[in-house]
Order: C-alpha cells, then sequence, then structure tokens
C-alpha cells in the first residue's frame, strides 16, 4: 500500500527468459535454492525493484551496456545475483542466476546472461515478425 492506502503499482514486469526448448533457468534455479528462506529472500529482492524500478543500491547495480544484477543476501553468508536486462517491451527479464564465491562478478556469469539476452532478443524479432 502507498502513503495513500491504495495498492502499489508494479512499475515493470517481471519475466523469466525461456530457452528455445521452454526451459526457464532462473525460475529452475529458484526452485533449487536451499532453504526456502534464500528463496524467499530473492523473490522478495526481485519484487522490490519490480515495484521500486528505477533502483539502486543496495539492491540492485549496473552492470553496464543495459544489465543489471538483483543482489542478494542469503544465510550462511551467501551471496545471490540475478542479472537480468529490460527488454523493448520494457519487461525485467531475468536471464541467469547464481551463488557468488569472489568479490567481483565472474566474467563467464556475465557473458552466460548476456548470450540468454541475445536469445531473448532474437525471439521477440521473430515474434514481431511473424505477427506482421
Amino acid at each position: 500500500m502507498n502513503a495513500s492506502g491504495a495498492p502499489e503499482q508494479k512499475r515493470i514486469e517481471v519475466i523469466f527468459f525461456r530457452t528455445h526448448a521452454g526451459g526457464e533457468p532462473v525460475r529452475e534455479w529458484l526452485k533449487s535454492l536451499q532453504p526456502v528462506e534464500d528463496r524467499k529472500q530473492v523473490g522478495i529482492d526481485i519484487k522490490t525493484v519490480e515495484f521500486g524500478w528505477p533502483i539502486g543500491m543496495p539492491v540492485c547495480r549496473s552492470l553496464g551496456k543495459g544489465l543489471y544484477e538483483v543482489r542478494s543476501n542469503l544465510t550462511g553468508n551467501r551471496i545471490a545475483r540475478v542479472l537480468f536486462y529490460v527488454d523493448a517491451e520494457n519487461r525485467m527479464v531475468l536471464l541467469h542466476a547464481f551463488i557468488k564465491k569472489s568479490q567481483k562478478t565472474p566474467p563467464a556469469e556475465i557473458e552466460l546472461a548476456r548470450k540468454n539476452q541475445s536469445l531473448h532478443e532474437a525471439s521477440l524479432r521473430l515474434r514481431n515478425k511473424d505477427s506482421q
């Protein structure tokens, strides 16, 4: 609820990146995340971005070139990151997620998110071409 008592509106819709085979890697990662409190924390942090977009630190940070990370602190001093971008339809597309094991986000994790972003953009172009 906002200050006037009305329900808050989402500022951006969240969707999961979907592979050609129909898999949703971030959803699958979330379902496997243990304990359940950690799964809930990541969900809360994604929701914070969804309702507060654009939002900055400590919950969200730009990684450059349109890629962002949702930053979640988990139990056992673990840190999770969910990488996303905002697509041409103004949706927050969850591209890749992982448990962070070092100070710096590993380049391979960013590369995988960018690959998924390219696949998502290609599927949008194909869908738009088919609807013409």
